[in-house]
């Protein structure tokens, strides 16, 4: 029997399978607003076959978008348009669906990544990024703003209030975005992160705001609503967050409860140097699981059938998240549980679909029709 196609459950929420669609940027909301693609995107992905989809990093507030075509939720009007799309979901799909809410940090205010993706200073129509220090992402940049106790305590309630916005929509679960070089990412990382504060310094004052961070969610929303994190698990630079560091944080959420760790890497500077290779990124998960018993996401270069088999039957992960591999093919779960015996979840609208030899693709159901 195939575990990548075994249930799994995480603080009372069963996913019918081991594959995660992964938060994928999209850069087509108009001022933080779910359109028309999103309804197509999100419900295209939402009948994929897989165990949880999760919608793209989601803004806290305005500044904290990394383009200003970035998905936020933030107040009545980002909520109201996200409406018909979660609604249109759950009419068709039985999908549970995550959120990652996101604060980009001073990675922000960026132009389109088909547009170069660089900084857009105010003068044209950007804005100026807030961050733990005024330290540029890149060399001849203009600095962000680093923040200080009110801002940190304005971008910490916001979080708060886009997951509760997110579970008045009927959104299953919350990740926060910890990871590729934004905002709580910069908090962690001693390449981002200068303060002299109890903020900044040493691995315990670094961690402080993006723990009292996850410490406001988890209170704010339902206790049986889980709350996992997205981590850089490495800068990928000499000097900066590597796995040591990670695990500790990872000790410390795990006290609080955290649901899972999805184990991702770098974006903290253009000065990392990733060696990339398929599933790279699994042993980022292999070992924050082994030193902390955490539930772990495996990420990155994962798009072979037999190699998602591998990483949950052998317990290096306990899920693997998809992305590219699912732009690419959207239907991945359907071939790979034909490959693997398995079946999916699909539309009655779909039934007919499977090849003759993959009758049992979706079970044991009857399609019928003249």
């Amino acid at each position: 029997m195939s575990v990548l196609f075994s249930p799994i459950t995480l603080q009372g929420l069963t996913l019918r399978n081991r594959i995660v669609i992964s938060p994928m940027c999209q850069y087509s909301a108009d001022n933080g607003r779910a359109t028309a693609w999103h309804m197509i995107h999100l419900g295209h992905m939402a009948l994929s076959g897989a165990g949880l989809l999760c919608i793209e990093a989601t803004a806290v507030e305005p500044e904290g978008r990394i383009t200003p075509g970035c998905l936020g939720l933030w107040d009545d009007a980002t909520e109201a348009a996200l409406r018909p799309v979660m609604a249109a979901i759950r009419q068709y799909s039985k999908i549970p669906v995550a959120m990652q809410i996101a604060h980009a940090g001073r990675k922000a205010s960026s132009h389109l990544p088909w547009d170069g993706g660089q900084l857009i200073p105010p003068s044209q129509g950007g804005w100026v990024p807030f961050a733990p220090s005024a330290v540029e992402q890149k060399p001849g940049e203009a600095p962000p703003r680093a923040l200080d106790k009110a801002g940190m305590v304005r971008i910490r309630n916001a979080f708060v209030e886009t997951a509760r916005r997110a579970i008045r929509l009927g959104i299953d679960v919350i990740e926060l975005h910890g990871a590729h070089g934004y905002l709580m990412h910069e908090f962690l990382s001693p390449i981002a992160n200068k303060r002299t504060d109890e903020y900044g310094g040493s691995l315990a004052n670094r961690m402080r705001f993006p723990l009292e961070v996850f410490d406001a969610v988890r209170a704010a929303i339902p206790a049986d609503k889980p709350v996992g994190i997205r981590v850089s698990a490495s800068d990928w630079i000499e000097g900066g967050w590597d796995i040591a560091q990670t695990i500790e944080f990872a000790k410390e959420l795990k006290k609080r409860g955290v649901a899972w760790v999805d184990a991702s890497s770098g974006g903290v500077s253009p000065s990392q140097r990733i060696t990339l290779g398929p599933g790279y990124q699994v042993p980022f998960a292999q070992a924050i699981k082994e030193a902390t018993g955490i539930p772990t996401i495996a990420v990155g270069l994962i798009t072979d059938f037999q190699q998602a088999e591998e990483i949950v039957a052998s317990g290096k992960a306990d899920i693997v998240a998809m992305a590219r591999a699912m732009l690419y093919d959207p239907r991945w779960p359907w071939h790979a549980a034909a490959q693997l015996g398995a079946s999916v979840e699909a539309p009655p609208q779909y039934w007919r679909a499977p090849p003759h030899d993959q009758k049992t693709l979706f079970g044991d159901i009857v399609s019928g029709g003249r």
